[in-house]
C-alpha cells in the first residue's frame, strides 16, 4: 500500500469516528450510572433524574432573576452546564435557595448535591469540602464615571493623594486600596449599595468594588458606569462538593473543564459574554493552555 492510499483509509477511518462520536455520546443514564461506584452522587443524582444545587437569587451577575422572573446568572449557568452533562438536557436542575452561610452545611449534609454560589476556594474551605476546577477568576477592580476626567487608573494614580476611593469596609480594605493607589483617600463604607452610591453622588473618584460588578455594570450601563482599566488580588470561584466522592469530582471538574476550553462551551460563552460584556478568550487546538 503506497502512502497515498495509507492517508486516504487513514482518513476514511477518521471520518467514520466522527459519525459514531455522536452515537457513542448518546449512551443513556443508567448505563452511565451502572460505571459509577454504587456509593458515589454520580450514580444517585443519575438515577434521581434531576442535579440539585445550592445557590443564591439576590446577587447579579452570579444568580438573580432577570425582569421575566426567572432565576437566571453566571452560578445559574455552571448549574445548567452539569445539567447538560448529566442528562443532555439543561432543564433538569432543581435550584435550591440557601443563605451563603449555608453554602458548606447543605453540602455536607446532602441537602444538596452541589454549591454554585460565587464561593471563594481557600486552604481552609478546602478542610470542609471539595472545590471543582475554578470557573471564574474573582479580584478587586475600580469602578468610575464615564464623564470624569480622571475616570481611567492612570489618571487616578496620578491624583496622587486628592483620589478617593470607597470600598466595603473590612479589616483589609485599606491595604487592598494602597497596594495600588499608594497614596489616595479611602473611604470605608458600611454596605456595597453605598460604595456605589458614593460614586454616583460624586463623593469619590472611584469604587472599588469585585471585578465580575464592575464588568456587569460597566457592560450594562455605560452612560453611567466606567471600568477604570484596573484589577487585582485574584481570587478562585469554584463549585463545593462533599468530600470523599472521586468520581462526582471527576464529573464535575470534566464537565466544567469542556464547557469552558473544550468544544461544548455553547453555554459558557453566552453567559460569559451576557453577564460580563466580554468574548472569553479564544481556544486554539495545539498545546492545552487549560
Amino acid at each position: 500500500m503506497n502512502d497515498t492510499s495509507g492517508r486516504r483509509d487513514f482518513l476514511k477511518l477518521g471520518m467514520a469516528g466522527l459519525a459514531t462520536a455522536g452515537v457513542l455520546a448518546t449512551v443513556d443514564a443508567q448505563k452511565a450510572a451502572a460505571q459509577a461506584a454504587s456509593d458515589s452522587l454520580l450514580r444517585t443524582v443519575l438515577d434521581r433524574g434531576k442535579l440539585i444545587v445550592g445557590t443564591g437569587s439576590t446577587n447579579a451577575p452570579w444568580h438573580f432573576e432577570n425582569d421575566a422572573g426567572e432565576l437566571v446568572g453566571m452560578d445559574i449557568t455552571m448549574g445548567r452546564i452539569l445539567a447538560k452533562g448529566l442528562f443532555d438536557d439543561p432543564t433538569k436542575v432543581e435550584f435550591v435557595m440557601q443563605d451563603p452561610a449555608q453554602r458548606i452545611p447543605n453540602v455536607t449534609t446532602n441537602k444538596v448535591d452541589i454549591t454554585i454560589q460565587f464561593m471563594t476556594m481557600s486552604a481552609q474551605r478546602s478542610q470542609l469540602v471539595n472545590f471543582s476546577r475554578p470557573y471564574y477568576v474573582e479580584g478587586v477592580a475600580l469602578l468610575s464615571l464615564p464623564t470624569a476626567e480622571n475616570r481611567t487608573f492612570d489618571k487616578l494614580l496620578a491624583g496622587g493623594a486628592a483620589t478617593r476611593i470607597s470600598i466595603l469596609q473590612n479589616v483589609d480594605a485599606e491595604a487592598q486600596v494602597h497596594s495600588v493607589l499608594p497614596q489616595c483617600q479611602v473611604m470605608q463604607i458600611d454596605t456595597q449599595a453605598n460604595v456605589l452610591q458614593a460614586l454616583e453622588s460624586k463623593r469619590v473618584d472611584a469604587a472599588a468594588v469585585d471585578l465580575s460588578t464592575v464588568r456587569w455594570l460597566a457592560s450594562r450601563n455605560p452612560d453611567k458606569y466606567f471600568d477604570a482599566g484596573k484589577s487585582w488580588l485574584s481570587m478562585l470561584y469554584g463549585a463545593a462538593l462533599r468530600q470523599g466522592d472521586l468520581d462526582w469530582l471527576t464529573f464535575v471538574n470534566s464537565t466544567f473543564t469542556i464547557a469552558m476550553f473544550g468544544h461544548e462551551n455553547a453555554l459558557y460563552d453566552a453567559a460569559f459574554k451576557d453577564y460580563f460584556g466580554q468574548e472569553p478568550p479564544a481556544r486554539h487546538p495545539g498545546f492545552p493552555a487549560i
